[in-house]
């Protein structure tokens, strides 16, 4: 982006779609990251917070000095506090504590109030985020309630924007799309415009083990045995998320949370790319489809990277934290051979 702009919320959207060339070499096809992390917020959820806030403007439901609340494992959250410092409003945040500390400590620097609430509770638990954020907005004058997994809004700001962009950056010849859901919106938004386009395009939706989605989508049911911790913060879910257009994704892919974290590793240290944990989940399902035949020569595969890496740093890029969730040293050690510290003494 060049020029001058009249705040920052002007250089949201039309995020870079960049060629990946080491980490692919032996799968056909070219394969692309859309870079969401160059969004002014550093990821994709700045586009909904925009959005969603925008319109509610627009419907007259925010007023001068009015609250914003909303449930988030810290991007949305940041997102949201952006644009309200900017357009004048507070900000209240629910907040997952499987988020990390390096998250909280930016959502704090944005100026928001946060509330920290157990992950592994059911999303109906009255301790849980949702219905934490759901109880502030009551019980708050003047505020709205964002509700990233039931707005329809969400998925909108992609059809409108993520879509088009993908579109455009690949001159129509994307075949693949391929990003991990947690609210849905992301993939689904930008998979409804580029179907529109052309139906054929395949949209790959990328779970977690832990997560109900893939179930979800293969059988219309939830079930509740597959819900247990895991690491994977921003994919995955314990519920349906009403933001999820499921009719638009073609299949899931499930990764754990280890391949998920050397792969994240690996983007960086080939590709030069500092992708956060979603990004490596989401390239790992690409491995998973590539064995399994699902690219050819002309296949054209955009990846979605939704965050920066420099979130996680405390976390998958953190040796200590690998191993202490187990994740081996000798796997780490062949994947960043040349990468040392030496002390001088």
């Amino acid at each position: 982006m060049t020029g001058k702009y009249r705040n920052v919320l002007e250089l949201i959207g039309d995020t870079p779609l960049v060629q990946l060339n080491r980490i692919n070499q032996d799968i056909p096809g070219v394969v692309y990251a859309k870079l969401e992390c160059c969004n002014p917020g550093h990821s994709t959820k700045d586009r909904i917070a925009l959005h969603i806030i925008e319109e509610a403007e627009r419907k007259g439901l925010l007023q001068p000095g009015a609250t914003i609340v909303e449930t988030t494992s810290g991007n949305t959250g940041f997102a949201v506090a952006m644009v309200a410092i900017v357009k004048g409003y507070k900000c209240i945040l629910a907040v997952s504590d499987k988020t990390k500390a390096e998250k909280i400590s930016f959502l704090k620097a944005m100026g928001a109030k946060v509330f920290l609430c157990p992950a592994n509770v059911p999303a109906e638990d009255p301790r849980s985020y949702y219905e934490v954020a759901k109880r502030i907005a009551a019980e708050t004058p003047n505020s709205i309630y964002i509700n990233q997994y039931f707005n329809q809004g969400n998925t909108e700001a992609h059809y409108l924007t993520t879509g088009p962009e993908i579109w455009k950056q690949t001159e129509g010849k994307v075949t693949h799309v391929i990003g991990c859901t947690g609210t849905g919106g992301t993939l689904t938004g930008s998979a409804r415009y580029l179907k529109e386009q052309n139906p054929d395009v395949k949209i790959i939706g990328v779970d977690a083990y832990g997560s109900i989605l893939k179930t979800y989508h293969e059988t219309g049911e939830v079930d509740k045995d597959e819900i247990y911790p895991y690491r994977i913060e921003g994919m995955g879910k314990n519920l349906v998320p009403g933001a999820l257009h499921f009719d638009m994704i073609d299949k899931f892919v499930k990764v754990t949370d280890e391949e998920a974290a050397y792969r994240t590793r690996e983007i960086a240290l080939k590709e030069g790319v500092m992708a956060g944990y979603t990004s490596g989940a989401a390239t790992q399902a690409y491995r998973q489809l590539a064995e399994l035949g699902e690219f050819d020569e002309n296949s054209v595969i955009v990846i979605l990277y939704p965050d920066h890496g420099s979130r996680y740093m405390t976390k998958v890029f953190s040796d200590d934290w690998m191993a202490e969730q187990g994740f081996t040293n000798s796997r780490l050690n062949g994947l960043e051979a040349r990468a040392t510290v030496e002390q001088i003494k």
